[in-house]
């Protein structure tokens, strides 16, 4: 049985792997020269950056990998875990240190402005993970129709209310979430999620407690490095690897997929999985096929990340650090409703170099200093890359007291037409479908096609969503669909 997955993302080296280990002849096709996906890394003058995700969650899922393959993880990708998830920065001056042990960072809220004693806006973190909670990860969404899981959280947990968006406050019952009126400063932590807060689903809720729980790790050696484990291992299971071998089209017959046309030829296909973003394949790859009706209020953001080789040491600053906006709300309005970018942008830091020193040399730094931003409708983003550069330069001299502008040793830049060439993620959005909505998961398109009976997706353009966990948990849900091969061609 041959199988093809066309994409090397997170999602497409899972399946691939998955494949291998049940005896599937494993045909990677991806249109780049390295695999991936979001998931690079550029290196320049002595400094590399991890050019998408800065975070790694629930390792245990890249775990199951290995250990289907009869490997550690251990062995291959060796994590460490981050004694403080981000240093919280505010135009008043205000620090917070979000500790990943709970009830430390519980403390550190308890004695910043703005706080009711005896009242912690975190301590529901603390408690161990709920059991309704759990069918969240595993929740696989059939072609047609589906089931939600509980509504209740464990105790201690606020509800997980998967039909409901984020509360401004908790019930009653629950302790005060992050962001809840009782503690001003803890508002804009939603923001992390590249959501609007108000309209988001309150299973996010979960977050806090994968990063405080179960613990954010970064690999050793960076988050390229995930990238490499996982395509090593599937090579060494006998994953083919097709490298600058863009899909051109998906060919059907009837209500199954037969192949695909690549580089003016057809390579065939007993099954068929896509790690492509949805948009691209429904567009370019199954242009006669009927496809769900993408709009672009629909789409999640996109970002505008500067890669910085900075020289000079800066200890006031944390692997993760945040620059709030002083409006977030406005900000929010202005990348979804105006499509532009925000005058007082939320700022990402991330400095790898704090946990991987080869990362920037010894006088020096790594900075990603990211901005989230519209998806691409036609904007000037030349005029909007310089605007933003001035406003980040200086909004992190005015909050930080740092200068960067005499500092910064080489450049490096990727606005949203950038992401969307390198990913093919339609126009540039990071997420596919947005989460402005409460029932946004579970509106995201299926693992498998309603009608081609071979066709599989994964990825974090489709269910249950972006990010390196929801993209690792997109192959276990399509995994389901797909029986060992027998070793023995004969055996009924």
């Amino acid at each position: 049985m041959k199988a093809i997955v066309i994409g090397s993302g997170v999602g497409g080296l899972a399946m691939a792997i998955r494949l291998a280990v049940k005896g599937y002849e494993v045909h990677v096709f991806e249109k780049n020269g390295t695999t991936g996906g979001k998931i690079g890394e550029i290196r320049r003058d002595g400094f590399r950056f991890d050019t998408g995700p800065s975070l790694l969650t629930l390792p245990s899922l890249l775990d199951e990998l290995f250990l289907l393959a009869g490997r550690k993880r251990d062995d291959r990708l060796p994590l460490v875990r981050l004694d403080m998830l981000c240093r919280y920065f505010y135009e008043d001056g205000t620090e917070i240190d979000a500790w990943s042990e709970p009830r430390r960072f519980a403390a550190e809220v308890e004695q910043k402005p703005g706080r009711t004693p005896g009242m912690s806006s975190v301590t529901w973190t603390s408690a161990g993970p709920s059991t309704s909670s759990r069918p969240i990860f595993s929740l696989s969404l059939p072609a047609q129709g589906t089931q939600l899981p509980p509504a209740q959280g464990g105790p201690g947990h606020p509800p997980l209310s998967p039909g409901r968006c984020l509360p401004e406050h908790a019930p009653a019952q629950h302790a005060p979430l992050p962001g809840s009126p009782r503690c001003p400063a803890l508002r804009p932590l939603r923001h992390l999620q590249r959501v609007r807060p108000h309209r988001a689903p309150a299973t996010l809720n979960l977050i806090a407690h994968l990063e405080h729980n179960l613990g954010a790790y970064l690999p050793a050696t960076g988050m390229r490095e995930a990238i490499r484990a996982l395509e090593v291992l599937a090579r060494e299971l006998g994953v083919h690897f097709h490298l600058n071998s863009r899909v051109e089209e998906i060919l059907t017959s009837g209500r199954r997929v037969r192949g695909i046309r690549v580089g003016g030829g057809v390579e065939s296909c007993d099954r068929l999985v896509s790690d492509a973003d949805i948009h691209h394949l429904y567009r370019d790859l199954l242009p006669g096929k009927p496809a769900p009706a993408f709009s672009m209020d629909k789409l999640s953001s996109s970002a505008l990340i500067f890669y910085w080789g900075v020289r000079g040491h800066h200890p006031r600053l944390e692997v993760h650090n945040i620059l709030f906006s002083t409006d977030y709300k406005a900000e929010f309005r202005s990348i979804f409703n105006e499509r532009t970018l925000f005058q007082d942008p939320t700022v990402y830091l991330y400095l790898s170099s704090r946990v991987v020193p080869g990362d920037a040399p010894g006088d020096g730094e790594n900075w990603f200093a990211m901005i989230n931003v519209p998806p691409d409708t036609g904007q000037d983003w030349t005029g909007l890359v310089n605007r933003a550069r001035e406003h980040i330069l200086d909004k992190i001299r005015r909050m930080l007291s740092i200068d960067l502008r005499d500092r910064i040793v080489c450049e490096d830049v990727q606005a949203p037409p950038d992401i969307e060439q390198a990913t093919l993620s339609w126009k540039g959005a990071l997420y596919g479908q947005n989460s402005n909505s409460p029932f946004a998961a579970f509106l995201r398109h299926p693992y498998r096609h309603r009608t081609l009976h071979n066709l599989h997706f994964v990825g974090g353009s489709v269910h249950p969503g972006g990010g390196i966990p929801l993209c690792l948990a997109s192959a276990a849900i399509a995994d389901r669909e797909f029986d060992p091969v027998s070793p023995n061609p004969t055996d009924p």
